[in-house]
């Protein structure tokens, strides 16, 4: 079985290798996505000069309302690193929590919002969901999220 394995791995290895891939040999420009992402740069690089997003409140607890009805919640946020702070993408947990975010970049010392709008249309109980922002940071995702109870109208 082991040997049956490693001959389709081999195998696979072998044509995935010898296929020939002509946009990537003509192409002259290589992207610089790589070395722009702090994610990806060396365990020794210099960090001190890198942007740092922090959050007045990372957590927001929208109390209790009733199943339907969105809320919309602010995040103020500083960038208190030395250069720029892009970011660029936010992702919400589900379909129900959409976040809008600065496209511009935020220069060292200024400020920016994050809105998040909740649509509790569907659920019941204690929610918990977030939003995971894409950054130039190190690490290059932070994470704020929105809490509460949505309660099911009686009939």
């Amino acid at each position: 079985m082991k040997i049956k394995n490693l001959l389709f791995l081999s195998a696979f290895v072998i044509a995935i290798t010898s296929c020939n891939n002509e946009s990537a040999t003509n192409d002259p420009e290589v992207s610089t996505d790589v070395i722009n992402d702090p994610a990806t740069a060396a365990e020794d690089a210099d960090d001190s000069e890198l942007p740092v997003i922090e959050f007045e409140e990372d957590v927001m607890d929208f109390g209790e309302i009733s199943q339907g009805e969105k809320v919309k919640r602010i995040y103020r946020f500083t960038n208190t690193g030395k250069s720029d702070l892009i970011i660029s993408d936010a992702k919400g947990s589900c379909g129900c929590t959409v976040p809008r975010w600065p496209k511009q970049p935020i220069k060292p010392g200024q400020s920016g919002d994050i809105e998040v709008v909740f649509d509790s249309n569907g659920k019941q109980g204690r929610q918990h969901k977030t939003v995971t922002l894409i950054a130039n940071t190190k690490p290059n995702t932070t994470v704020i999220a929105l809490k509460g109870d949505v309660l099911v109208p009686e009939k």
